[in-house]
């Protein structure tokens, strides 16, 4: 199988590059000074087995690839506020011996959030979800930072909206001779719903720093408190977290190449790198969407989104608000919802 990757950036490059390392037919897909230095320089991965450069066919669209193979696999990796446009654009596309990439092909889902294989299930037949534990950073362009050891990352595989079959199967045999673990599991939307809990923390992190201070655990634990309280009113099932702990069990340490401290996620990144938009939408306002749907009152990832939101759109630097702050604000939301609530005299 030739494996395309829609979004070649941290996750997306990395997914990519172990590939090829492990010997499977790649090509990447990418947009910007990313796709330029792709292009010309190749994709410098990064690992704790050292620097390697690869040179993969890198196009910036479909029809730069050509006709696409019935062999081949989607993986998109593009934030989720881009997956519209990306399966709009590869969905058309012709597959030798007939039928378009939406008709024939499998389209892999290598996102955080839960939304895009509800998008994607809407052009596409054959959906998978990935729930992508891979500690990953697009530190330049062309230039991607994998620190995870001994495996590169987790990635369970499963049917969308729920299942297993063979592709998945082949996909993941391939991941794991990548130094990649890839169960395939019939339930992968709630592996995906227990990491939506752990990426509320994302926006926090994007607008405050990476989460080290005591106030800023706490507003986490706040702000995924009230993400569990509307899965349960929405009765979604999610792996808890004596289970994550097991799967994982030490087979992801973050190993610093230069002795530096882990950077920030991918909302911290997107606003490091200034690109104007955030996957804030797709995260806690999942979890706003659901309250509101369910009846559970949700102030503190409201807050969350609309200031991830704020930064991205206004080009804020990264981690610029401080924790305190952020904290205050968060208190005056919880406090207005509670005078909301109040009864009046």
């Amino acid at each position: 199988m030739r494996y395309i990757i829609i979004g070649a950036g941290a996750v997306g490059g990395a997914i990519g590059g172990r590939l090829a390392e492990a010997g499977h037919e790649v090509a990447l897909v990418a947009r910007g000074a990313h796709y330029e230095a792709l292009r010309t320089h190749g994709l410098r991965l990064m690992t704790s087995e050292g620097t390697r450069t690869h040179r993969l066919p890198t196009v910036d669209g479909p029809a730069a690839l050509g006709e696409l193979r019935p062999d081949d696999v989607l993986v998109l990796a593009v934030k989720t506020q881009d997956s519209e446009a990306a399966l709009e654009a590869w969905g058309p596309a012709p597959v030798a011996g007939g039928g378009t990439a939406a008709e024939q092909l499998p389209l892999v889902c290598a996102q955080n959030g839960v939304e895009s294989p509800r998008i994607a299930l809407r052009r596409f037949r054959r959906v998978y979800g990935v729930c992508v534990w891979l500690p990953a950073t697009l530190v330049e362009p062309g230039a991607v930072s994998a620190a995870g050891a001994p495996l590169t990352g987790i990635l369970h595989l499963g049917r969308h909206p729920h299942g297993t079959d063979e592709t998945a199967r082949r996909i993941a045999a391939d991941l794991e001779k990548a130094h990649f673990e890839a169960p395939v599991v019939p339930d992968v939307a709630r592996w995906q719903y227990a990491k939506l809990l752990g990426n509320l923390a994302n926006a926090i992190e994007a607008v405050s720093g990476v989460l080290t201070s005591e106030e800023g655990l706490a507003l986490f634990a706040r702000v995924r408190a009230e993400g569990e309280a509307v899965l349960a009113a929405a009765d979604i099932a999610y792996t808890g977290e004596e289970e994550q702990k097991k799967v994982r069990d030490n087979k992801i340490r973050f190993e610093p190449f230069d002795g530096s401290e882990r950077g920030g996620g991918s909302s911290w990144q997107s606003l490091d790198r200034g690109t104007g938009t955030i996957e804030a939408d797709y995260l806690n306002g999942e979890i706003v969407l659901l309250g509101r749907l369910h009846g559970v009152r949700t102030p503190l990832n409201e807050l969350l989104q609309r200031l991830a939101n704020t930064f991205a759109r206004e080009r804020r630097a990264a981690g610029s608000l401080p924790v305190a702050e952020l904290v205050r604000l968060a208190d005056e939301a919880v406090a207005f919802v509670q005078e909301e609530r109040a009864p009046r005299p």
